[in-house]
């Protein structure tokens, strides 16, 4: 089972490209962050004619999530049913295939001085109540989204530039952290330990040429998925051409075979998203 999450910046702007992602990639799960969208105006229809279902909790401003699903779209939830909630339209859930599967799109916390820094604190901390209240680190779960944390120092790309700013601190590390303590694995990392792999560039200062981004859009698993883990790619492709969202889709292959005899299908062929990159390219 391929199970991709995208933080598209405005599916209104982005559809098109979103649509013609899903036609190369074939992601079975698809996780959308910032769509900035009410939930009037999401375009099921679009998503229903790739032969997908899907489910989006928005209100038409900065933030909007969404799951969109051609394996099942069950139990869906949104919120993490807390104050917190407060801070936007940030998560939503569903059963897919036999994975609970996570779209979040973490607050940004602008500042280590802002009241949203706290925020976002907080709000992080609320997830991880949220799971354990609800699952089980023995259970087939996924968190995917922009997570607006890198979490090591090898997932930006000068970590003296980030000095005194958020995405790096240290609280924002012991907060995701806490996700995998838990019971959560970055999938991604399991696979390639390598530097230099980044999912989000800033649209400024040529920073996608020159390759000065940060690896802050993730997919974590609970140990029985995450061992399961096969392939992964962040596509850097997806990030180039006209009006691109300032993130790269990033998508994991699960094993559902090794997972209790369930089949999922492992994309590949000629026209898949592995034929736009060669066998050995981990750089996004």
């Amino acid at each position: 089972m391929r199970i991709a999450t995208w933080n598209v910046n405005s599916l209104t702007a982005r559809l098109p490209r979103v649509v013609e992602w899903i036609g190369y990639a074939q992601p079975d799960v698809l996780c959308l962050q910032e769509t900035k969208q009410a939930d009037s105006a999401f375009p099921h229809g679009a998503f229903e004619q790739l032969g997908y279902e899907s489910a989006h909790h928005g209100d038409g401003r900065w933030n909007g999530v969404a799951i969109v699903s051609r394996v099942g779209l069950d139990q869906v939830s949104t919120g993490l049913g807390s104050p917190h909630d407060g801070e936007g339209t940030r998560l939503i859930s569903a059963d897919c295939g036999g994975i609970r599967v996570f779209s979040v799109y973490v607050p940004n916390g602008r500042s280590l001085e802002d009241e949203h820094y706290a925020a976002k604190l907080a709000w992080l901390a609320a997830l991880r109540r949220l799971l354990a209240d609800s699952a089980s680190p023995s259970d087939l779960v996924a968190v995917c989204g922009d997570f607006n944390v890198a979490p090591e120092d090898r997932d930006v790309w000068d970590i003296g530039h980030f000095d005194g700013m958020t995405h790096v601190s240290g609280p924002e590390r012991a907060a995701l952290a806490a996700l995998e303590d838990w019971g959560l694995v970055d999938t991604f990392r399991r696979l390639y330990p390598q530097e230099g792999l980044f999912s989000w560039w800033d649209y400024r200062g040529g920073a996608f040429h020159q390759h000065r981004g940060m690896r802050i859009d993730l997919v974590l698993a609970t140990w029985p998925l995450a061992e399961v883990a096969r392939y992964a790619l962040i596509d850097r492709a997806a990030r180039r051409g006209e009006k691109p969202s300032d993130h790269a889709p990033v998508f994991v292959d699960f094993a559902m075979d090794g997972v209790g005899g369930a089949s999922g299908r492992i994309g590949s062929g000629p026209g898949s998203v592995e034929a736009r990159h060669s066998g050995t390219e981990r750089r996004p």
